[in-house]
């Protein structure tokens, strides 16, 4: 792979000096500008191409959402990869962290920003740019719903591996459980394999990692179609199809999928209510 082009955006002179300096030690990445505003950002991205663009988000006139913004309705199918380059904001990271964006948090290290470069450059290789403009159109909607009274709840999440971002729908998600530091996706797809006299042999499960709390993402989940059963599973609402009692205080749920789901004695009343009143809107 050639050289991947970088643009520094950022207000603050010492904060470009410093990045531009750590840049230094990987060759493989070339500097082609450095702007103190996103106006003078928008005037390079009009004259030359750019791959990657270090985007400081708190900036006078125009903060780095608002370039962001603009990038995410780019019609063009290989907008520039961003990673966001922020003083501390938990909100500012839990959202970069649900959307799968990258993100430096001032002051960084030389590891967290080798880690970073290591994601951009393994994504351009992949040529990975589309997938990341639909995940950076959800945060910047989603960033915008937060500003009004009412914020939507969330249709679709992006989840990163190596190399790439999967935007998943939320409609195909049965149930998430909590996986250490991760939460896990229970997914499952239809493959086109004709008919069957059993249904679910013409369906496929698959599990997805996303590196994120479940409270996190629970915050953004549609109440009338998602439920809390236990501290660490979350359930899609028409898929609860069984209820079992294990033994005093403990609770089993069965969904359409014949997975098993732990139910907490606290939450068994708000699933048999669920279940009796046919997953009425709560």
């Amino acid at each position: 792979m050639s050289s991947i082009r970088a643009l520094i955006v950022d207000d603050e002179e010492p904060g470009r000096i410093n990045l531009r300096f750590a840049l230094h030690d990987h060759p493989d990445w070339q500097i082609v500008a450095e702007c103190a505003s996103v106006a003078a950002a928008r005037e390079v991205l009009e004259q030359q191409a750019v791959d990657v663009i270090f985007l400081d988000i708190q900036m006078p006139r125009e903060t780095g959402l608002a370039l962001a913004r603009s990038l995410s309705l780019t019609t063009a199918t290989t907008p520039p990869l961003i990673i966001f380059v922020t003083a501390f904001n938990a909100h500012a990271i839990e959202a970069f962290e649900l959307h799968a964006l990258d993100y430096l948090l001032k002051p960084f290290d030389d590891q967290r920003l080798a880690q970073a470069l290591e994601r951009a450059a393994a994504m351009l290789k992949l040529r990975q740019q589309a997938s990341y403009a639909q995940a950076l159109g959800n945060y910047v909607k989603a960033e915008d719903e937060a500003k009004k009274a009412t914020p939507a709840y969330w249709q679709q999440i992006s989840v990163r591996s190596i190399g790439r971002i999967e935007c998943i729908q939320l409609e195909d998600v049965l149930w998430i459980e909590a996986a250490g530091n991760y939460m896990q996706l229970h997914l499952e797809q239809s493959q086109n394999q004709g008919p069957s006299q059993n249904p679910s042999q013409n369906q496929i499960q698959r599990q997805v990692l996303h590196r994120v709390s479940l409270s996190q993402l629970e915050k953004h989940l549609d109440p009338a179609r998602f439920m809390r059963v236990h501290r660490s599973a979350i359930v899609r609402c028409d898929q609860l199809i069984q209820l079992d009692v294990l033994g005093d205080g403990v609770y089993q749920l069965v969904l359409t999928n014949r997975d098993k789901v732990a139910v907490s004695e606290r939450y068994v009343a708000e699933v048999r209510r669920r279940m009796h009143d046919g997953l009425r809107p709560a």
